[in-house]
């Protein structure tokens, strides 16, 4: 229970540091919403000034800070200076886009990471071993955007399979989304799965060499029957916090993949907003981003509390 409390009071002083540094980071940049809308050589001083009045920005920035944290602290996430609507409006139906990318690239990426990982540590030092693990490799050291661009020219400009940008508009229902999201799927699940599939093989290894599984071997236990009631379930396990945490690492590169396909998520609009300098809007997004990092941490937590109990005893 301290151990939860303790990552509770982290992840909580985790957003406060995430807004404080986005906003510093925003704010130095030159210029404003105003002059990035209005443009600064052509618009007049008295339209620059009104537009600052009319969005707070002739305040004091740590005044600014506090009206904005305040009000996000009730729910009301402001108004978007550039596209002037509410921004909670603004981010909801993107959220949705963003999770939905990220749990399909989840649900297909995480069985085929377990399976290979599996396989690649049944079949060690062999042909398969040595091919599946030195794709995961190539994969891990292959920055998202190159594989993303590669399958846009592969799948998309050669062959002419499947979009290699998303038109679809952002409030479209799912099932419009279902063919144009295909590549950015597989591009996101691309790294993921190396992750993944390299935890289990090393993990059922481990376990294959472990006192026990030997002990079962010699008694004449079948080899299969070793695998699936004393290996897996035993090696499976510590994979269940990296799983936990790839997600959340997933959420930094639905970023580069929301922008390479032109896809209408969070990550897109957070550039865009960035862009306009609509401080106010990219404070929003780091915000969910943050929250939705450090609840998918803390459920890292709570599963290796479940997963490994002698964890439940250690002094915090």
């Amino acid at each position: 229970f301290k151990l939860i409390l303790r990552r509770l009071a982290l992840g909580v002083l985790t957003l406060v540091m995430v807004t404080i540094i986005v906003f510093v980071g925003e704010d130095a940049l030159p210029g404003d919403a105003c002059t990035a809308y209005l443009g600064r050589a052509t618009a007049l001083e008295t339209k620059l000034a009104k537009c600052r009045d009319d969005f707070g920005l002739n305040q004091p920035a740590h005044e600014r800070f506090f009206v904005w944290a305040g009000g996000a602290l009730q729910g009301d996430l402001g108004v978007s200076t550039r596209r002037n609507k509410p921004i909670s409006d603004l981010v909801q139906i993107r959220l949705r886009n963003t999770l939905l990318l990220g749990a399909a690239a989840s649900a297909g990426g995480i069985p085929i990471a377990i399976l290979l990982g599996v396989i690649a540590a049944l079949t060690r030092d062999r042909a398969a071993d040595l091919w599946i693990s030195t794709s995961a490799i190539f994969a891990m050291t292959l920055p998202e955007f190159i594989s993303a661009t590669l399958l846009i020219l592969f799948f998309s400009v050669w062959l002419g399979w499947l979009p290699g940008i998303v038109i679809t508009r952002p409030d479209a229902p799912v099932f419009e989304f279902l063919q144009d999201i295909i590549l950015p799927i597989i591009a996101l699940a691309f790294v993921m799965t190396a992750h993944i599939l390299r935890m289990v093989r090393t993990c059922v290894i481990d376990v294959m060499a472990s006192d026990y599984v030997q002990m079962a071997i010699l008694k004449g236990v079948p080899y299969w029957q070793v695998v699936f009631r004393h290996v897996l379930p035993n090696a499976l396990l510590p994979t269940i916090n990296l799983v936990a945490l790839t997600l959340a690492w997933l959420l930094g590169g639905t970023v580069v993949i929301e922008v390479v396909f032109n896809y209408p998520g969070l990550g897109r609009l957070m550039l865009d907003s960035v862009s306009d300098r609509d401080l106010a809007l990219v404070q929003a997004i780091a915000l969910i981003l943050a929250v939705l990092y450090v609840g998918l941490n803390l459920v890292a937590d709570l599963l290796s509390l479940v997963a490994n109990p002698r964890l439940r005893t250690m002094k915090v």
